[in-house]
């Protein structure tokens, strides 16, 4: 009997598996094991958004009116990773959406919730259920318009049976403020010194500006992964169509300090994108440009060539989105990324792997067939940072969710992306709907963060880097999945479980 061969491994390279002539996707496929001899601490999750931005975290957020604000990309940016804002809006909105980014870092908090002497304790406890938070400046009439004349916080409230209690009777009056154009440090120095938990902001006429809140003092401290440029402000991306009228826009968002731009379109080889890509390098040479959505080396190669510093992948795997079986038009998304992967690799040029992404498991996947960055859109959408109220059905709270190329959000713009914004007759490429609350960003990113390290010890790499080139060169194994092996790999024959990522979901909104 022969002896067997050293030689032999188990699996099959990327190569062989993605060149098997049909398109595969992330459920289709399971990575197998490597060695471990590290422990997760030693795992690094650093990686490139485009040739000249890092991130500590390879995920960004969508650029879509029900996933990426201000909100989203400050604490996406906080938290390592990287936020587009979306264009569904005028242009100055989305300016100001950039400029809060920019201004979150400063410690600043620049749109502050008001209200009105006559709201009661019911409001209060309404923007806590929504926002999180219950300490609420009072000002003569409920907007910034008018004078403040006190605050609320839930020592003022928490004792409080009557709801409908109006603010006034219980508003601490005696506030200490600082003059508008107040430098952080000084804010700083206030907060520290009066004890408070807010710090109000005001003009010469006593009307609020802003607020510092004593949590943004430990900001740097609990935050030292967050994305930064070199004037240690929050990196926020923003989202442009290719049509012409959006060169202002373009333009405007630059002067606003964006980090990076991302050419929002569902089929990106165009002769209007790389006009919209050069318009962008002509623009500002220190601006970051991604170019998309592509599927195809060849689609790759025309927007690399244009100048693309990053390149989007996908077309057509969200869980909104409906444009594969609508337009016949598309590829599965794990084949997309690894074919664009290889073409982009040999320029520099990475990878963000755009949809489909609706677990851990996948999110590692998308790494591991060659993405850099996975953007989430999805995942996303039901966390307290995402755009949008919630809603409750059946006793289960939702938020609203819908696809850019929904007819609700083409109506509202988002048809600028799929060239029919102008049709007479528009064709939905996307749904709309609601997904689960899941809780805030700040306990989600960090289990997701956590998942993808324990992944990267199961396959016995340390960094991005060392599993890219471990599917270079093969040592990364890749098996099929029979349908079989999908549902054994699931959870399967029993009466009754707890799904642990709701529980994740469960324990954040607990904590809120």
């Amino acid at each position: 009997m022969a002896a067997p061969n050293p030689e032999a491994r188990d699996g099959e390279t990327a190569e062989t598996l993605f060149n098997k002539g049909y398109g595969i996707t992330y459920n289709d496929f399971i990575l197998l094991p490597g060695r471990i001899d590290f422990g997760i601490d030693a795992v690094e999750l650093d990686t490139r958004l485009t040739r000249g931005i890092r991130l500590r975290t390879p995920m960004a957020s969508s650029p879509m009116d029900t996933v990426t604000g201000w909100r989203m990309a400050a604490y996406m940016a906080l938290l390592g990773g990287i936020g587009f804002i979306h264009y569904n809006n005028e242009i100055d909105e989305q300016v100001e959406e950039v400029r809060k980014v920019k201004r979150f870092e400063n410690g600043f908090i620049m749109d502050p919730i008001v209200l009105g002497p006559d709201n009661t304790i019911a409001d209060v406890n309404a923007i806590k259920a929504r926002d999180g938070f219950s300490s609420i400046p009072i000002t003569e009439d409920g907007t910034r318009a008018t004078r403040l004349i006190g605050i609320v916080t839930n020592r003022d409230i928490e004792f409080r049976k009557d709801l409908g209690t109006p603010l006034r009777e219980v508003m601490t009056r005696d506030l200490v403020t600082a003059p508008k154009g107040t430098p952080l440090a000084e804010a700083n120095r206030i907060l520290r010194e009066s004890k408070k938990g807010k710090l109000p902001i005001v003009d010469a006429q006593g009307r609020l500006v802003a607020m510092v809140t004593r949590t943004d003092l430990v900001k740097n401290r609990d935050f030292p992964g967050a994305s930064k440029n070199e004037h240690k402000q929050l990196l926020v991306g923003a989202a442009v169509s290719t049509r012409k009228d959006d060169r202002e826009r373009l333009d405007a968002l630059v002067a606003a300090g964006v980090d990076v731009v991302v050419i929002d379109s569902a089929q990106g080889d165009s002769t209007f994108q790389v006009a919209m890509i050069t318009h962008a390098k002509e623009r500002s040479r220190d601006l970051q440009v991604v170019g998309g959505n592509v599927v195809t080396k060849t689609q790759c190669r025309a927007l690399i060539d244009a100048g693309a510093d990053g390149l989007r992948v996908g077309m057509g795997p969200g869980s909104i989105c409906i444009t594969q079986e609508t337009m016949a038009v598309g590829r599965a998304q794990a084949t997309a990324v690894y074919d664009c992967s290889r073409c982009a690799n040999e320029f520099g040029v990475p990878i963000i792997a755009d949809g489909g992404i609706s677990n851990l498991a996948y999110l590692v996947k998308s790494l591991a067939v060659g993405g850099s960055v996975a953007m989430m859109g999805g995942l996303l959408a039901g966390t307290q940072e995402a755009p949008g109220d919630y809603y409750y059905k059946d006793g289960v709270r939702l938020k609203r969710y819908r696809g850019m190329a929904s007819i609700e959000a083409m109506e509202a713009g988002g048809g600028k992306r799929y060239f029919m914004d102008e049709a007479a007759v528009k064709v939905p490429q996307g749904v709309a709907g609601y997904v689960v609350d899941k809780g805030s960003l700040m306990d989600f990113i960090p289990y997701l963060t956590q998942g993808l390290r324990y992944s990267f010890q199961d396959l016995g790499v340390r960094s991005i880097p060392e599993l890219h080139a471990a599917l270079a060169d093969g040592r990364l194994r890749f098996e099929l999945r029979s349908p079989s092996a999908q549902r054994e790999g699931g959870v399967h024959s029993m009466f009754s479980y707890e799904d642990p990522f709701m529980n994740v979901q469960e324990r954040a909104r607990r904590k809120w």
